[in-house]
């Protein structure tokens, strides 16, 4: 897998956690560690995206 193919699956990750995100939030009986989880792991890989990205600059 190349460096851009790599980067686009975690920006598809990116979004599908953040689709799952928006719908925890929108349910009235949402939990607040899944909803600290989902934020977590879309920390993660939107650190792993910006440090691909950035070995790719160099």
């Amino acid at each position: 897998m190349t460096v851009q193919a790599h980067i686009a699956s975690l920006e598809k990750k990116h979004v599908a956690l953040e689709e799952e995100l928006q719908a925890i939030l929108a349910s009235p009986s949402s939990d607040d560690r899944e909803i600290a989880d989902i934020k977590r792991r879309k920390l993660r890989i939107k650190d792993q995206m910006q440090r691909l990205k950035a070995s790719t600059r160099h």
